[in-house]
């Protein structure tokens, strides 16, 4: 589809409606971008997008211009031009920040800054047939969903992952289908998505299986497997995709299924036996688009052999993906063998399995025994530091407070000491200071992370959630984006690009994200709480309780129920809202957002109105500690005006209310709950200026409607007179 013509003629830099510029070549006529030789598949919006802007090179185009002419503004918001320019981003593989062709003017529009040419002779050119990927999941309809009460089981808002990316032709089979659609005279010719090969080699390791007569060897085998990722996460040219923490997420005789899901054109399988001192290994390399087995061996072995065993498979698999490359082997024995003391390597390996947890909780405290113990017996041992470190980091994010952010501090910085080339200290410590709400900090620590090849995809992915804290969420999405493309099958950028691109008011692509993480991580209750508010709000009330059922049964969390609870009140079901944040208060009793919840649905039922306040004062006691650790979060902040507006503290509310606003950050959801605030101070004009203000950034209409919290209070009901009902 072609957008409408604007009026503007090619620049000097297009024939034929061609635009050439560098390795790039976008045809309008064939509706196509190459770029060096390989065909770049883009959604039309994203596509038409690109030509208004080569159309018009160095020229900025507004917003509102961008969303008229592709769009016709007909029921978008500007989120999904900044979903477009991410998608344009990653396909002429342009850095936001450091921008060749795409400049972003904040809060203004878009300029082309590349230097259109002539395009190459016939020769050079590369084929410009775009594949779409058979198959591939349709956007459901936008939602409207309230991130204050849809949150995930760990107490932080839960987001989703995009479709995965498709997978470029290399260049001899771009020239084949060339030939073929010259000779056959095809004009909408496309190979199904199977025959389409991955753009690099690719591998997803497994979790390994414990044949073990102990069922508590377990830990040992899923260790094992976990060190296999990250070396091979090591190799340069390999993409390797994300953990697969939910190892009942996929039958494993379903390679194709797996593969489809990952991203990658490989999987790495494995049994493993402890057996006294003997050690048994059966590992698998299958290819995940005909499922058929690439390679397989058996390795019994002394179980002091164990690190040689480990470095002899991961070579294997470099050798078939890849070939021979220089010191590989010497790189992937010396990652394998990070200690040569087995007792230290045994609570190493139980220390990753307690930190890796269970139902997506990690068991923070007995990591932290395990690593301890692992240093212990070799105190040189740096990666056992690096588990300490990041144990402590988990820690630090359940309890947030000073003692815990110091033990993590320490335990992270020790790593330096013991190992100066040890990068991932530095995605640690960016962690720590994103999570206290430095979001600067955080981000020169990551680039600095960043620049091992190996831990960029986390260093992206951290990236992302500090620019996302930091009120910036083009590049957030754009960065969560390129950290689920460098490692595919990552269920966690999932969620938080779902929740990014809901923020950026792109509904559809956040609904898509979340089911692509409960695809990758089914057991989670909270991913499907999320899905299932996401589809309620979207009114597809069938979807919406199986999502919720199956959240429930798997486990009624804190989530999940804060979540009930928040449809209920939407309805209008404020006694049913008010038990769901109950029961919640009692799974999460340091949540002040769920105690807020609570006094709003005590607030809006007269019969409770009076018991409101108790929840109000909790939630205010535990909101104000909080935010001395991390005065930059805007929406805590405004909470706890409206907190203090319902306890009578009016000149604090208000205080609050203006200091909320200063910080500039989360428009949409700081003008909703200041025009809450406002309004139990009686200041109706307000009130309905902040509501003014929610509205132009976007908030969905049906979150103001069903908003009891936007009338004064009711008066408390009469006492029931004996006898009557």
């Amino acid at each position: 589809m072609k957008p409408a013509n604007d009026g503007h003629a090619p620049d000097n830099g297009a024939e034929n409606g061609r635009y050439c510029f560098d390795g790039v070549v976008v045809d309008e006529a064939a509706h196509t971008v190459v770029r060096d030789g390989q065909p770049q598949p883009l959604e039309p919006k994203a596509f038409a997008v690109l030509l208004a802007l080569v159309r018009r090179p160095g020229e900025l185009l507004p917003r509102d211009e961008l969303l008229d002419s592709v769009w016709g503004h007909r029921h978008v918001t500007p989120g999904v031009l900044t979903r477009a320019i991410a998608q344009l981003r990653s396909a002429l593989d342009d850095d936001s920040q450091h921008p060749r062709y795409i400049q972003t003017q904040h809060a203004l529009g878009y300029r082309f800054i590349g230097s259109l040419r002539p395009e190459r002779p016939a020769a050079e050119a590369a084929p410009a047939e775009t594949h779409d990927a058979a198959g591939s999941d349709t956007p459901p309809v936008a939602a409207a969903v309230d991130p204050d009460t849809i949150r995930p089981a760990t107490g932080e808002v839960a987001a989703h992952p995009p479709r995965p990316r498709l997978r470029r032709w290399p260049a001899w089979l771009a020239a084949v289908v060339l030939l073929a659609v010259v000779v056959l005279g095809w004009k909408a010719w496309r190979p199904p998505a199977s025959t389409v090969p991955p753009a690099a080699p690719s591998i997803a390791v497994m979790p390994f299986t414990s044949v073990s007569d102990n069922p508590q060897d377990t830990y040992f085998a899923e260790g094992l497997a976990v060190e296999m990722h990250d070396a091979l996460a090591s190799v340069p040219g390999l993409t390797v995709a994300a953990r697969l923490r939910d190892p009942d997420a996929f039958q494993r005789s379903d390679v194709k299924a797996i593969g489809k899901a990952m991203g990658v054109a490989t999987l790495l399988d494995a049994t493993v036996r402890r057996d006294g001192d003997r050690i048994r290994v059966n590992a698998r390399l299958s290819d995940t688009a005909t499922g058929d087995t690439v390679w397989n061996h058996h390795y019994d072995r002394a179980i002091t052999d164990v690190f040689s065993t480990q470095s002899e498979i991961a070579e294997q698999v470099v050798r078939s993906l890849l070939g021979a490359l220089p010191d590989m082997k010497r790189g992937l024995a010396t990652r394998l063998a990070p200690t040569r003391n087995l007792a230290a390597f045994d609570a190493y390996l139980r220390g990753l399995h307690a930190l890796q947890g269970s139902a997506g909780k990690p068991d923070s405290e007995g990591a932290i025994g395990y690593f301890n113990q692992a240093l212990v017996a070799d105190s040189g041992f740096a990666r056992a530091q690096v588990g300490l470190c990041r144990s402590q980091l988990s820690r630090f994010r359940i309890l947030r407070d000073a003692e815990a952010f110091n033990l993590a501090n320490e335990a992270c910085l020790k790593v330096r000491a013991m190992d100066p080339a040890e990068g991932e200290v530095n995605l640690a410590l960016g962690d720590l200071q994103r999570v206290q709400g430095n979001g600067k900090q955080a981000i020169a620590l990551y680039r600095k992370a960043e620049e091992d090849p190996s831990l960029r995809p986390e260093a992206s992915l951290g990236m992302g959630l500090a620019y996302a804290e930091l009120g910036d969420r083009e590049r957030a999405v754009e960065y969560l984006e390129r950290a689920i493309a460098l490692r595919p099958g990552n269920a966690s950028a999932y969620s938080e690009l779902g929740y990014l691109r809901y923020l950026n008011d792109d509904v559809p692509g956040a609904i898509a994200a979340y089911e692509q993480a409960t695809l990758l991580r089914p057991s989670s209750a909270g991913l499907w709480s999320t899905l299932g508010a996401l589809y309620f709000y979207m009114e597809d009330l069938p979807a919406a309780d199986r999502a919720l059922d199956r959240s429930m049964k798997i486990e009624p969390t804190d989530g999940a129920l804060n979540n009930l609870g928040t449809l209920r009140f939407h309805q209008g079901d404020h006694a049913g809202a008010a038990e769901m944040f109950l029961r919640a208060t009692r799974l999460s009793a340091g949540d002040f957002l769920i105690w807020g919840n609570l006094g709003d649905a005590l607030r809006a039922d007269p019969a409770t109105v009076g018991e409101s306040r108790a929840a109000y004062l909790k939630a205010a006691t535990m909101a104000q500690p909080y935010l001395e650790l991390k005065p930059s979060d805007a929406r805590a902040t405004a909470s706890l005006a409206w907190y203090s507006a319902n306890l009578g503290e009016d000149a604090r509310a208000r205080e609050l209310l203006a200091r909320a606003e200063a910080l500039g950050t989360e428009r949409a959801e700081v003008a909703l709950l200041n025009a809450q605030t406002l309004m139990q101070l009686g200041d109706a004009a307000g009130s309905q200026e902040r509501l003014m203000t929610a509205r132009d950034a976007d908030i969905k209409e049906i979150r103001i409607r069903s908003n009891a919290s936007l009338s004064p209070a009711p008066a408390p009901a009469l006492p029931r007179q004996p006898g009557k009902r």
